[in-house]
């Protein structure tokens, strides 16, 4: 390997930054001049744009992703005494969510080859009690939506997505958000994200769009009047008007990940890496490899001057504040597995062919 080091970062906001400030400051100057700060035309503008990327009739924005999920766990009256399947391989706010609800949390095993949630573990998790599927589209790969949207229906389930790493992923053709309740998060690293905390659901019930509504603006859709326990889980003007203006470049910048995908998928041959099906659209928020020794390889890379991440190094039913829910080790395995051998290596659009072939020649000499 040659023994200049080149630097590259896990992620490159300021990159981002500087090929959008011409666009970014007049928009946020325009809320500031309104002192429209909390909701408003520009996060109007962006709901009503993001509903339409997504193929959704409507689009609530929230102020994080966590919001968002908690806010449509209400919205379909989840409560004490309902139980919520979800994957064990998830960000920790997928678990919190369901929690904050008093509903039971059922958790579930992910399957190779693509590790996404596994179908047939669903639905032999069932019971009278089950109100709700939430599967999560991890690292930007969708899982078979098809299958858990069939089992929802055949059961009478409600199915909301954790789409907060699928910005634009599109499963046998159809954009992920484009049916039923897709929960987002915009926050600053995501493929889509804001200049602080944001987050969305997508629907296509209007009523069901009216109760987040409510719920969202302290339960009430008129200025101090108060019809049920609300929250204030409002979007700032300001992520609303940052948002909007990044979400024309989103295509643009997907296909440079794609790409960027595409080449390390021709250099890594031999890297074990979850399998990516050609009927589905991945959009790679994450470029995750699985490799032993882990720690060791990561600061093997930092010496090369090359960050990585780790997504997530502790399965949810393993962490210590989900201990009373009484999984053990080994209960699943999968999830397990990826825990203690995901890498997830530098992965965004302004990613150059040089850091790429870089990341990929380190990486081979290291393992």
């Amino acid at each position: 390997m040659s023994q200049t080091k080149v630097r590259v970062p896990f992620l490159d906001l300021p990159a981002q930054y500087e090929s959008l400030k011409h666009e970014i400051w007049p928009a946020v100057q325009g809320v500031v001049e309104r002192s429209q700060f909390i909701l408003g035309p520009a996060v109007d503008s962006f709901e009503k744009n993001f509903a339409a990327y997504c193929g959704a009739k409507y689009c609530l924005a929230t102020g994080s992703g966590t919001d968002s999920l908690h806010v449509a766990f209400l919205a379909a009256g989840i409560g004490p005494g309902d139980e919520v399947i979800t994957q064990a391989n998830t960000f920790v706010a997928t678990l919190e969510a369901i929690a904050y609800t008093g509903a039971r949390i059922v958790l579930v095993d992910v399957a190779p080859p693509t590790y996404t949630i596994d179908v047939d573990a669903v639905r032999n998790a069932i019971t009278p009690k089950t109100k709700a599927i939430v599967p999560v589209h991890m690292f930007g790969q969708p899982c078979d939506i098809d299958a858990i949207y069939d089992l929802a229906r055949e059961r009478g389930l409600l199915v909301v997505e954790d789409a907060s790493q699928a910005h634009g992923a599109e499963f046998n053709g159809r954009r992920i958000g484009s049916r039923g309740v897709a929960s987002w998060s915009f926050y600053p690293g995501k493929n889509l994200g804001a200049y602080g905390e944001g987050g969305g659901v997508t629907c296509d019930d209007e009523a069901f769009l009216q109760k987040m509504r409510e719920l969202r603006n302290h339960g009430g859709l008129k200025k101090y009047e108060h019809d049920v326990l609300g929250y204030n889980y409002r979007m700032d003007g300001i992520q609303g008007a940052v948002l909007d203006v990044k979400l024309p470049h989103l295509e643009g910048w997907t296909e440079a990940r794609r790409r960027a995908a595409a080449r390390y998928d021709g250099l890594l041959g031999g890297v074990a890496r979850p399998d990516v099906p050609s009927h589905v659209r991945h959009v790679y928020h994450i470029y995750p490899v699985f490799v032993e020794g882990r720690d060791s390889v990561r600061a093997a890379l930092s010496e090369r001057g090359i960050e990585t991440n780790v997504h997530y190094p502790i399965a949810c039913h393993l962490q210590k504040a989900y201990s009373g829910l009484g999984y053990a080790q080994g209960a699943f395995p999968h999830s397990e597995y990826v825990a203690s051998h995901e890498l997830s290596l530098p992965m965004f659009p302004e990613l150059s062919d040089e850091q790429i072939d870089y990341v990929a020649e380190a990486l081979h000499e290291v393992l």
